[in-house]
């Protein structure tokens, strides 16, 4: 199993940046990859984001590519979610989310499917105003 937190969320005006960290804890070798989600109040989760953990292969939702960025620092178990030219839309709550299957997917929606994700993190809050 692997323990995760997230931090960075906050409240930014349109057109602003944050940066979200998901620091792993635990069984952090069991990863295959590390990707991030959001929900909206009363919708259903979706994939922002993920990264493979050994190839670095990036995956990213049409409504985020060009705006957000996902990287990984190795040595503190650590993945980032730079997320740049924001929008209310993006107005959510950020789950980071650890899976432990490494294989390459074709599509970004075959990678960003929540169920291959096993572990969750409690969510960090970001709100976008116009």
């Amino acid at each position: 199993q692997v323990q995760l937190v997230e931090s960075g969320g906050g409240s930014v005006q349109a057109g602003g940046s944050l940066r979200l960290s998901c620091a792993a804890a635990g069984n952090t070798n069991s990863r295959g990859y590390m990707g991030w989600f959001r929900q909206h109040p009363g919708k259903e989760r979706e994939g922002v984001a993920t990264l493979s953990i050994e190839r670095s292969n990036e995956y990213y939702a049409d409504y985020v590519k060009g705006r957000f960025t996902i990287s990984q620092e190795n040595a503190k178990n650590t993945v980032y979610l730079q997320m740049n030219s924001l929008k209310p839309e993006d107005t959510a709550m950020y789950y980071c989310a650890a899976s432990p299957y490494p294989y390459s997917w074709s599509t970004p929606r075959q990678a960003l499917g929540a169920n291959l994700y096993t572990d969750w993190g409690q969510g960090t809050q970001v709100t976008v105003s116009s």
